[in-house]
């Protein structure tokens, strides 16, 4: 099992900047991706960025060159920095761990994922 510790949300104003954390704790083994998810209210909940075990970073489009994403295996948490924060922005930000082992032929995967922080961006 794993869990997930999210932090670091809050209420700023448009164009300010928030920095979320997540940490992980159980098994997470090696191979295992970080990353985050929001969901906005009346909304489906959307990918927001990733990083791989091998260190690759996924950043959706829609907050490309605001946000990056960074992880620190020794204390297994991710980071999620967000700036130039705009009003769609405002969601319930979500960690998302998937973990996997076994052989190449054949790769088993868990995800994990956290209880939420709310981030909300006002005008």
């Amino acid at each position: 099992q794993v869990q997930l510790v999210e932090s670091g949300g809050g209420l700023v104003q448009a164009g300010e900047s928030l920095r979320l954390s997540c940490t992980a704790s159980g098994r997470t083994g090696r191979d295992y991706s970080m990353g985050w998810y929001r969901q906005a209210p009346g909304k489906q909940r959307e990918f927001v960025a990733l990083v791989s075990s091998s260190y690759t970073a996924s950043i959706a489009d829609s907050v490309k060159g605001r946000f990056t994403i960074s992880r620190d295996d020794a204390k297994k948490i991710v980071f999620l920095q967000m700036n130039s924060l705009q009003l769609d922005d405002t969601a319930v930000y979500y960690c998302n761990v998937v973990v996997r082992w076994g052989p190449v032929e054949r790769t088993y995967s868990q995800e994990y994922w956290g209880q939420g922080t709310q981030v909300t961006v006002s005008s």
